[in-house]
Order: structure tokens, then C-alpha cells, then sequence
């Protein structure tokens, strides 16, 4: 009898391990980042007494935190630094509670201090001022090139174009929703939580979408703001209400888990930001784009150690390492599309594609021609610098962070209250 069970069992097996054989129920899973961080390789030695100070506005909870504080690791590991040699405050508000924490990082010996959130800037300054044999850097901020310190400086990269190719995932994904008939063209209506509305966030939104519309050129897009850079609760209820007004996929510009939560329990499509949600949501993750701030680290600790200035503005891209994308969700995801963005990253490597080409979107039913933007940044936002050159906006040209706030069609803000 027992030889018996145990044939028909092996029988049975043999017959799921078939059926499962098909390459229609085969699960693909996660591919390999089609744009990854590249391996720092240092071409200096660091002095045992250097010692860099990090301050981060949240903790490792909030994506765009947690983000550079994986950064921190890498940098660490590939200049072989000691514990002891790397400072890092966490949950440090954009107050004088700054300028406490650098004037701390000071005292402990830092040579290099690195604050990383916009509203770090003024207190940031203020401590570059009082120490003067410090290096003060900073990232997102604007006034780095109009302050003048030899010890302050500003870093951002061009994330514009990781938020484009995360858009050509998403507008592959319409076109695939479209074929299947599970949308009509008319339908392909994109979501996306914004937190504030900066020129950050609306070059981010803006690049994203005409990302997705250069494959699906029916695809519109509303945007909802929250307020606030990392609140679960309204990043949640943000893309609920998108959803609820039909909104078929959703990326953000903010960072929490709410955003791509709320998708995952909709069955809706997300893209998100600063790091793959796969593992929390296998079933709606696409892609996601972020800033690798590793090649700045090795850029302003390696000018210290050669004794060379570091740039007032520095803005990394796709060549520098600095924009990355995470691994494609294979079972989410179009088909074909590892091979698209492969394609798309060539052509932005090449130039033959612009992220904000002006033949490729409008404003009020017109191109855009010219528009003056505010580079250096005053108390009033006042427009000071031509930003269209050879028919495209140059974004992050004339400062690191960015400055594209053109309002284009086809994007719809529902609240502008922040």
C-alpha cells in the first residue's frame, strides 16, 4: 500500500511541476536594474583624524532619509572609514535645532558636515559663516551660487531624468491596460501625491509624466498635494482619493509607504520613489528612480583630502552614477519593458532625447518659447534667469536644484493650498 501512495504521489507531483512548466504561468520577478549605482572606486587615501558629519531631517522610516543614509554606508565601506570617523544626526527639523546639530558636528571635528533637507539651507549658512575652516554642504538648496562662502556649497542631481524613464514604465503599463481593454485611451488618467508645490516637485511630476506620455499620448495626469515631505496618513488618503477619482496607475513625491500601500490593497499600478516597494507590494510595484548620493560624498570628501574647492553647485546625472533606477517588476510591469528603458536611457545618454524638449508639451494651448525662472532665489520668487535654450528648458543648468515650475497641459492640480 504504501508503494502504491508513494507512486501515485510522485505522479502527482510530476503532473503540478508540468502544469506550472508553461511560460504563461511562469512568475519573472524582479529584473536587474537597468541603471544601477556604480562601484565607488576612490583614487585617494583619507587621513586616519578626517572625520564627515551627516544630518538627515527624518530617520531610515522615511524613503528619502533612508536614502541617504544608505548612501552613507556606501561611501563608508568604499573609503574604508572607522565608526568613529562618520557622525550622523537623524530627526533633525528645519529649525536652529540645525544649526545646533552642525555646530555639535563641529566641535566633534568634522571636517565635512552634509545636511539634507531644503529647509536645512538658512541654518546650514548660518553655521558656515561661524566656521569658516569647515565645509558646509548641502542638498536641494538654492543660494550656495548667490551666498558667495568658499565653505558652502549646493548638490542635487538630475533626477528629472530617472522620473522619466520611470514615467515610460508607467505610460508602457497604460498602453498594455489600453490593449487589454481593461481602459479605454480617454481612461489613461495617472495619479500623483505631491508634497509641496516647489519647483522640486513640479519638475519631478512634470518629467514624470511626459515620460509616460511619450508611449501613451492619451495619458493625463492629477496631482494631489499633502503638505508635507513624510506623512503616511496623508500620502495614503492623497492617493485613495485618486484612485476613487479614477486615477488607473500612481506614482509620488513623497516619502512614505502610504502612497504605494493604498495601491497595493486597490490593485492599482505604483510607481514609487527613492526605493523599491516590491517586497511590501509584489503585486502593483513597477519601478522606482532615486538620487544615489554616494558619487557626491566621494566628490566633496575627495576635494577636502586634495585640498580642492568644492564646486558652489554640483549636479550628478546619468554618467556621474547619481540617478539610478531600481529593478523592473516583470509580473507588474508591460512586457517589453526592460528593453524600452534600455533604449530610453541610451537616447538621454546620447541627447537625442531632452526630458523638457518644448515641441513635446505646451502652455495654455501654445509652445513654450521662452520663460524667465527664478535661479537666484530671493524672498519674492522673482523670475531672473531665460531658462529655454535650443528648444528645451535647461533644467538644473544654471543652479544644482531644480527650477522648472511651468504649469503644462494635460496636468491637473486638485489642491494648490501648499
Amino acid at each position: 500500500m504504501k508503494k502504491i501512495l508513494a507512486i501515485l504521489l510522485a505522479a502527482v507531483m510530476l503532473f503540478g511541476l508540468t502544469a506550472c512548466g508553461g511560460t504563461e504561468d511562469v512568475t519573472l520577478g524582479m529584473s536587474d536594474s537597468p541603471l544601477a549605482a556604480p562601484t565607488i572606486t576612490p583614487d585617494y587615501e583619507v587621513p586616519e583624524d578626517f572625520k564627515v558629519g551627516f544630518i538627515c531631517l527624518h530617520d531610515e522610516k522615511s524613503t528619502y532619509d533612508k536614502n541617504f543614509l544608505n548612501a552613507v554606508d556606501t561611501i563608508k565601506k568604499a573609503l574604508k572609514l572607522k565608526d568613529e570617523q562618520v557622525l550622523t544626526k537623524i530627526n533633525v527639523p528645519e529649525t536652529n535645532d540645525c544649526y545646533e546639530a552642525a555646530k555639535d558636528l563641529v566641535t566633534q571635528g568634522c571636517d565635512i558636515i552634509f545636511a539634507n533637507s531644503f529647509g536645512h539651507e538658512d541654518f546650514m549658512i548660518k553655521a558656515a559663516r561661524e566656521f569658516t575652516d569647515v565645509q558646509f554642504c548641502h542638498a536641494t538648496g538654492t543660494k550656495a551660487h548667490t551666498e558667495g562662502l568658499a565653505n558652502y556649497h549646493n548638490a542635487f542631481a538630475s533626477i528629472y531624468e530617472g522620473r522619466y524613464l520611470a514615467g515610460v514604465v508607467a505610460g508602457l503599463k497604460l498602453n498594455e491596460m489600453i490593449e487589454e481593454k481593461k481602459i479605454t485611451a480617454s481612461e489613461a488618467k495617472i495619479g500623483y501625491v505631491g508634497a509641496f508645490t516647489y519647483a522640486e516637485v513640479i519638475s519631478g511630476y512634470t518629467s514624470f509624466y511626459l515620460g509616460a506620455k511619450s508611449v501613451c499620448p492619451s495619458a493625463t495626469m492629477s496631482v494631489q498635494f499633502t503638505g508635507s515631505w513624510y506623512d503616511p496618513t496623508a500620502e495614503k488618503s492623497a492617493a485613495e482619493a485618486l484612485i476613487a477619482d479614477k486615477c488607473v496607475l500612481i506614482s509620488q513625491h513623497a516619502d512614505s509607504m502610504g502612497a504605494p500601500s493604498a495601491c497595493e490593497n486597490a490593485g492599482v499600478p505604483n510607481v514609487s520613489y527613492n526605493g523599491s516597494t516590491y517586497e511590501s507590494c509584489p503585486e502593483t510595484f513597477l519601478v522606482s528612480s532615486a538620487i544615489n548620493w554616494a558619487p557626491y560624498y566621494n566628490y566633496m570628501i575627495r576635494c577636502v583630502v586634495k585640498g580642492e574647492a568644492i564646486a558652489a553647485d554640483w549636479c550628478g546625472g546619468i554618467e556621474e552614477g547619481s540617478v539610478v533606477l531600481s529593478g523592473i517588476n516583470q509580473d507588474a510591469a508591460a512586457e517589453g519593458t526592460v528593453d524600452a528603458i534600455k533604449k530610453a536611457i541610451a537616447d538621454l545618454k546620447a541627447g537625442t532625447v531632452k526630458v523638457f524638449d518644448t515641441k513635446n508639451f505646451a502652455v495654455k494651448g501654445a509652445a513654450l518659447t521662452t520663460y524667465t525662472a527664478d535661479v537666484d532665489t530671493d524672498a519674492a520668487f522673482t523670475p531672473d534667469t531665460e531658462a529655454i535654450k535650443d528648444g528645451a528648458f535647461e533644467e538644473s543648468v544654471h543652479r544644482s536644484a531644480p527650477y522648472f515650475d511651468v504649469r503644462i497641459d494635460g496636468i491637473t492640480l486638485v489642491n494648490e493650498k501648499f
